[in-house]
């Protein structure tokens, strides 16, 4: 218990610190925080590069905002967590821009990257060539959230909260969506 309250006590001098603009103070304190709080936002968002920008953004909230720590309300660890986790959770609510053009060709070629899952043999095939086709012709918000769902695993529910779009809507679209693939791919070439 001593070691976590010099811990907490460490923490809070160097937000005090932080607040008054010391660099150094607030390096150490990115020192002793920052690989917990990477693995919250990694754990929230569930992609390395989303956590590290999301991260990269909570810190400099935090060094805005140290003064605004309040010792009595939480420990200072709590406090910074909340940060990360909140900036998280908009982090995923916020609209994604569909991939086209080149992001769409690098998202394409993403699915051929090893990984096991049922997805893999088909992609392994010349099958992928033709989904690959198939999804180009959907509408924009239904390939996302094909794409969304069966490539990054999201539930309807996560992809309502991802998209920001009500839950029917969203189910409305991947059913489309499938429905429209189903017809695609069934087609002779």
């Amino acid at each position: 218990m001593t070691a976590d309250y010099n811990v907490q006590t460490r923490l809070t001098e160097l937000l005090a610190q932080s607040a008054l603009k010391n660099q150094r103070a607030f390096g150490d304190l990115y020192q002793l925080t920052s690989a917990k709080l990477y693995g919250v936002a990694l754990r929230i968002l569930r992609r390395q590069d989303w956590a590290e920008e999301v991260l990269q953004e909570c810190y400099i909230n935090i060094w805005n905002h140290a003064g605004d720590y309040a010792v009595a309300k939480s420990a200072p660890l709590t406090w910074m967590t909340s940060i990360v986790r909140n900036r998280c959770l908009d982090w995923l609510r916020r609209p994604q821009a569909e991939a086209t053009g080149e992001e769409y060709d690098i998202a394409v070629e993403a699915w051929k990257d090893d990984g096991p899952g049922p997805m893999e043999s088909l992609l392994a095939t010349s099958d992928a060539a033709a989904l690959a086709h198939c999804l180009q012709q959907l509408e924009g918000k239904q390939r996302q959230s094909i794409m969304l769902a069966f490539f990054h695993g999201l539930s309807h529910t996560e992809l309502a909260g991802h998209m920001k779009q009500p839950l029917g809507t969203v189910k409305t679209w991947v059913r489309r969506g499938l429905e429209r693939l189903k017809i695609c791919l069934g087609a002779p070439a």
